[in-house]
């Protein structure tokens, strides 16, 4: 994937780059400036002293010394006083200027820290919408392997307004089918939802907030059996007019669904998350058995709806179920027509499911 979010140390990243959530003035602050300059070294200060003192929002670049990269890129985010100081433009510049030195470097990877959320209190939902949306951006038209690190799940924090939502569509669907697969109907007793999932803090934090679910569920015609929206009988021709050949492969039908977008190949491939060298490969072999997480990565960048996504998997060999969070996520965002990857990976990380991507 050329965009990652990891749980890590950042100082034991491997990557040409490892960013510096940098003092304004050349001395060892505390968190992550505290760690990188002790992994370093004592040069990695003496280099420091040579920029001198970097503004808020700006970045410098020096050797990493004893860290396992090439170059340190130190930046200095804001402090977050409220909002009302341009903290958000700040911000954003920091991951600007950040990858435009290390790709001005010939860097072909960079580690970020989440800038800002430390003692400088940014709020870290925001912080993880700006820098997603920064580094999302710079992929779409530049090369580089970008990972996001942080140090531990607390670190690590969704919208309150995301984090319900998905929560309850969770809630729907697999506490449901955990139900029937028990009991052998939805009639059986109530599940203590908190006990169920295991998530922290889930029934506190959601407050049983069903907005999105209700609205779903007020607009769409579903099945007695499957529990789907009605195919609208349009699109299904559409659909079928597309796949006239019903025994094409997974990378036949690919190239088929790219054609019909009217975009070239390398805007799916990166709105996908794949790298081009892994795309290379899935178009030049029709027999190319994909990941799941790759074949639903492409289901997400063409746009696809609920049916059309399980007809395209089901050419790899997969399907979607709702005894899988993973499974759930995933159509939870095909479903509301968020067609983010980027924001989607979010959501699994938060709640520790795999990526998708290459």
């Amino acid at each position: 994937m050329p965009f990652e979010i990891v749980r890590n140390d950042i100082t034991n990243m491997q990557a040409d780059a490892i960013v510096n959530t940098a003092n304004p003035r050349p001395a060892v602050g505390s968190g992550v400036d505290t760690g990188i300059h002790k992994k370093a070294g004592p040069l990695l200060l003496e280099a420091r002293k040579r920029v001198g003192s970097i503004g808020v929002g700006k970045a410098a670049i020096t050797p990493a010394f004893d860290l396992d990269a090439k170059y340190v890129i130190h930046t200095v985010g804001p402090v977050w006083q409220g909002g009302s100081s341009n903290e958000e433009a700040l911000l954003k510049s920091c991951y600007k200027e950040c990858l435009a030195l290390a790709k001005q470097y010939g860097c072909e990877s960079i580690a970020f820290p989440l800038i800002s959320t430390g003692n400088y209190g940014f709020p870290k939902p925001l912080a993880i919408k700006i820098a997603v949306n920064e580094i999302s951006s710079f992929l779409m038209n530049s090369d580089m392997m970008i990972y996001l690190v942080v140090f531990s799940r607390d670190a690590f924090e969704l919208s309150e307004k995301l984090f319900s939502s998905v929560s309850s569509y969770i809630d729907e669907n697999y506490i449901r089918d955990k139900t029937i697969d028990e009991y052998g109907s939805d009639g059986a007793p109530a599940l203590n939802t908190t006990q169920a999932l295991p998530f922290k803090n889930i029934t506190e934090r959601s407050k049983r907030i069903r907005d999105d679910i209700e609205f779903f569920e007020s607009t769409a015609v579903y099945s007695d059996q499957i529990g789907l929206p009605a195919v609208n009988a349009a699109e299904a021709e559409d659909w079928e007019s597309v796949l006239d050949n019903i025994d094409a492969g997974f990378s036949e039908t690919l190239l088929h669904l790219i054609d019909r977008t009217g975009k070239k190949d390398s805007e799916i491939y990166k709105r996908a998350n794949i790298d081009r060298k892994l795309f290379s490969k899935i178009r030049n072999n029709a027999d190319y058995k994909p990941s799941k997480a790759t074949a639903l990565a492409f289901a997400i960048a063409l746009e696809l709806d609920l049916r059309e996504t399980k007809d395209f998997i089901a050419r790899a060999g997969f399907a979607l179920s709702h005894s899988s969070k993973f499974d759930i996520i995933v159509e939870y965002f095909i479903v509301h027509k968020n067609y983010d990857i980027f924001e989607l990976n979010e959501v699994l990380f938060a709640f520790d499911q795999p990526l998708i991507g290459s």
